[in-house]
């Protein structure tokens, strides 16, 4: 609960409660003083998977791809060109399909034959138009019967990325068929609750700490089956306009990386780049996890084991990030922000952070290194996209 000045004011949390979401969101609000109004965000059943469909791989499908991502969703197909079938979309089962191709009064042909594909295929989910401005009439046209939102293309012009019209697309998307289209809850007031998917929230919180800071900000967010990366930089971009450019904002998911599930690819992953030996005793550790996923630590070295793997899912998941995304300004981050209940129930992290410091190098010579512990990035990502931006920013204070 966040006071009008960006004070904490409480926080309470409960498990989630399906088939009925909000009888553990009521859960919640009767545990805290009375609210003037309640905002909230929500990854509850599996999330936003969405599907983009592209032009070329290295342009208009990797643009796609990015705006996907920064938009909160978990992309499970890309495809770039004509499309042949839509057996490899439908199979990956998208909540939203997200069509881009060509840039404003450019090449036409990709874009429209993909709508026309996707029209003949009966695809009944959701598609997010926005590709070729041009093109936009006819490809409608060709999605007719479908539910279609168009907006703004993502690649106006060679090397220029516009995000946030689509971003809003997919969210208002989400928020009208895939809340209320996944049996969350029988009447209408999860739906009327939600304001978008958890990611987006989480980002435009790292955006609204981004504004407040000199340089680069970067978060790592480890869970038990996934792993999120997100980063917000403040300096220009130095992307050549030959290739797609970067929004400010950005987010990675590594679905293979995280403490529970995924533990095993975090080992594995480690030993191929040298974290750890072949022979490691964490192995067998990470297995355990795997095959136990409500396992809890009771003892200090099982506590050390999973800090441990949460410093090599966070070292490799912020790899990753980095070569997609590049570099983080010109001096790396200025702030490194610890998400997840590992670290925010850890009674010490400095032996991780000198560890994160030797894995990460240069990135974050000059990163001061916090946790989140009230979680408070996503309420204040709710608040700046709600208008209230200097609550928002007064709730980050703790970070800064």
């Amino acid at each position: 609960m966040v006071a009008p000045d960006g004070a904490l004011a409480g926080v309470a949390q409960h498990r989630t409660t399906p088939p009925e979401v909000m009888t553990g969101v009521a859960a919640v609000t009767s545990a805290l003083p009375p609210a003037s109004s309640v905002l909230a965000c929500s990854s509850a059943g599996g999330g936003l998977r969405l599907a983009v469909v592209g032009q070329e791989r290295l342009v208009s499908a990797e643009a796609g791809h990015r705006v996907a991502l920064s938009a909160g969703a978990k992309v499970v197909h890309v495809s770039a060109g004509p499309l042949s079938n839509v057996y490899a979309l439908r199979a990956s089962d998208p909540d939203v399909v997200l069509l881009v191709g060509g840039t404003d009064g450019g090449d036409e042909k990709v874009l429209l034959h993909n709508a026309a594909c996707l029209g003949r295929a009966r695809v009944t989910v959701p598609v997010v138009l926005a590709g070729n401005k041009s093109a936009q009439p006819e490809a409608l046209s060709l999605l007719a019967g479908r539910t279609v939102v168009a907006t703004d293309n993502v690649l106006p012009d060679v090397g220029e990325l516009a995000p946030d019209p689509a971003r809003a697309a997919i969210r208002e998307v989400f928020l009208a068929h895939v809340i209320g289209g996944k049996g969350l809850s029988r009447g209408r007031r999860f739906r009327d609750l939600v304001r978008t998917v958890t990611p987006d929230a989480v980002l435009s919180g790292v955006a609204t700490l981004a504004a407040q800071e000199e340089g680069a900000v970067l978060v790592v967010d480890v869970g038990g089956a996934t792993t999120d990366v997100y980063s917000a930089v403040s300096t220009a971009d130095d992307t050549p306009a030959t290739t797609v450019a970067l929004p400010p904002d950005r987010r990675t998911v590594e679905g293979d990386i995280g403490m529970r599930v995924s533990a095993p690819g975090v080992v594995a992953e480690a030993i191929t780049e040298r974290l750890l030996a072949q022979d490691t005793p964490l192995a067998a550790k990470s297995a355990h996890r795997n095959e136990n996923v409500d396992f809890v630590p009771a003892t200090d070295d099982e506590r050390e084991a999973d800090l441990e793997i949460a410093r090599l899912a966070a070292t490799l998941a912020i790899r990753r990030h980095l070569r997609m995304v590049g570099r983080l300004g010109p001096t790396g981050a200025t702030v490194l922000v610890l998400s997840g209940g590992v670290f925010r129930h850890a009674q010490s992290l400095a032996e991780l952070e000198k560890n994160l410091r030797a894995d990460l190098g240069p990135v974050l010579r000059n990163a001061r290194v916090v946790v989140d512990r009230d979680g408070r990035l996503g309420p204040a990502g709710l608040l700046a996209q709600a208008g209230h931006d200097t609550t928002a920013a007064a709730l980050l204070a703790a970070l800064r």
